[in-house]
């Protein structure tokens, strides 16, 4: 396995662009790397107070994926995208997993997201602005940044918590 000291390092002196893709990349495979591996129960299970679970992140990561890029920079009508799982009285149904959904779909599904929102914002300038918008696609990765790495490192004390499993 590729450290991420080396993957990381591997672009200080690339671009603004690809520094932005390789950290972003880095985190969205750690959140992965984190949920693999773990039983249906355990991807369920929180062994904190929240009841934050691997399985909730991951799905949770998927909408913000699909807010961020595919509604946001890609400006695809809401009628031509998956129907979120929240509602009014249900405002937190992304961040669980129900009793149909599977942990290695939710990845899955992660995963396409994440394929997808890399084929968005390639056809775009990173200072690229939507229509009527102020944010730049700069902005969406720094966001997008910001948000895996804080789950990533709920990640991390999840698996931890669950099973003892430390490391990248």
């Amino acid at each position: 396995m590729t450290r991420p000291s080396e993957i990381l390092g591997s672009v200080v002196a690339a671009s603004e662009r690809e520094q932005l893709e390789t950290f972003l990349d880095y985190l969205r495979d750690a959140v992965v790397r984190k949920a693999r591996g773990v039983s249906e129960e355990d991807a369920r299970r929180s062994p904190v107070p929240t009841g934050t679970n691997l399985g909730g992140l991951i799905k949770h990561l998927r909408w913000v994926e699909l807010g961020a890029f595919a509604e946001q920079i890609g400006q695809i009508p809401a009628a031509e995208l998956p129907t979120p799982p929240w509602s009014k009285e249900d405002p937190e149904a992304d961040l669980r997993l129900e009793p149909h959904e599977k942990l290695d779909d939710v990845i899955g599904a992660y995963q396409a997201e994440c394929d997808r929102s890399r084929a968005i914002a390639a056809q775009h300038s990173l200072d690229y602005s939507p229509q009527g918008s102020e944010l730049t696609l700069r902005w969406v990765y720094l966001h997008l940044i910001l948000e895996t790495g804080r789950h990533a490192g709920h990640a991390d004390i999840l698996r931890e918590l669950i099973d003892r499993t430390v490391g990248d």
